[in-house]
Parts: structure tokens; sequence; C-alpha cells
């Protein structure tokens, strides 16, 4: 059976697309597609324990992606998390009593930040801090103490 070069070039192009359409869903499901303008404003929130957390980690407010986390580093004097976070700034009404917690989007999905809005005439602005913050929970250690206590027979 002979191949014409019209059948060649067709399969060229369906495989070709094939493949720029793996590495846009790769790129979707990895975050890295997204961004954050640069027309954003920093805000900073220290956590005991950040988990799973990652760069590029959504932030929400009541399920509304309003920025990403930016970094995650350690400080070296409280050994606390240091979570920046990027917000978009059209969201420049977020009051400065507000919290931050850290979820999951399920039972085992990506780790996200969650601003509860406060009541304060104040917003934040580039570099305000979150001081009332909200750890995530560690699934390990929730299942380790269960079983201590199934053991000790609480």
């Amino acid at each position: 059976m002979q191949h014409s070069k019209t059948q060649d070039t067709l399969v060229g192009f369906f495989v070709a697309s094939g493949i720029a359409a793996l590495f846009y869903m790769a790129l979707q499901v990895s975050n890295l597609g997204s961004y954050t303008s640069d027309d954003s404003y920093t805000v900073i929130a220290h956590f005991q324990n950040s988990g799973g957390l990652k760069v590029k980690s959504p932030v929400s407010i009541a399920g509304v992606r309003i920025g990403r986390v930016s970094s995650i580093r350690l400080d070296r004097d409280s050994h606390e998390s240091i979570v920046e976070m990027r917000i978009e700034s059209k969201y420049d009404n977020i009051p400065m009593d507000s919290g931050a917690s850290i979820y999951t989007a399920g039972l085992l999905g990506e780790q996200y930040i969650s601003i509860d809005p406060g009541s304060s005439e104040e917003y934040l602005h580039d570099k305000s801090q979150l001081d009332i913050t909200s750890s995530a929970i560690v699934l390990e250690e929730m299942i380790g103490k269960f079983m201590l206590n199934k053991a000790e027979g609480k």
C-alpha cells in the first residue's frame, strides 16, 4: 500500500496537534500555564505548618481565586513557615483583620489558601501581614492519633 505525501502530511499534523494538546493539558494540571499579573500586591502570612502548600497554589475568597502563593520559606527565628501571596490588585478591598487558612481541595487534592474576610475599615496593601492564620491539617498526623487512641482503647 502506497502512502501519498498528503496522507503523510495529515498524519504528521494529527500527531503534532496531539502532542500540543497533551502539552497544554500538562500546563493546566500543573498550574504552570496560569500566572498572576504584574498588577498585584504581596500579602504575608505566618503558619505553624504549611503542609503540602506549594508555590503557585491558589489563594481564594469564597471559592473565587484572587491570587497565588509566590513564595514559601522558613523563619529561622520562630521556625514558622512564611508564605507570601500575590493578590490581584482588583481585589483591593480585603479587610486588614482577615484570616488565612490552608485547606485541601477534596480528600487528597492540592492545598490552597482561603482568606476569610474580617470587618476592619482598613484594607490590605502591599507587604501587609495577616495575623490570624490556621495551619494545614496533616492527614498522617490525624491517622496516627486515631490509631494511637484505638490502641489505647479510648
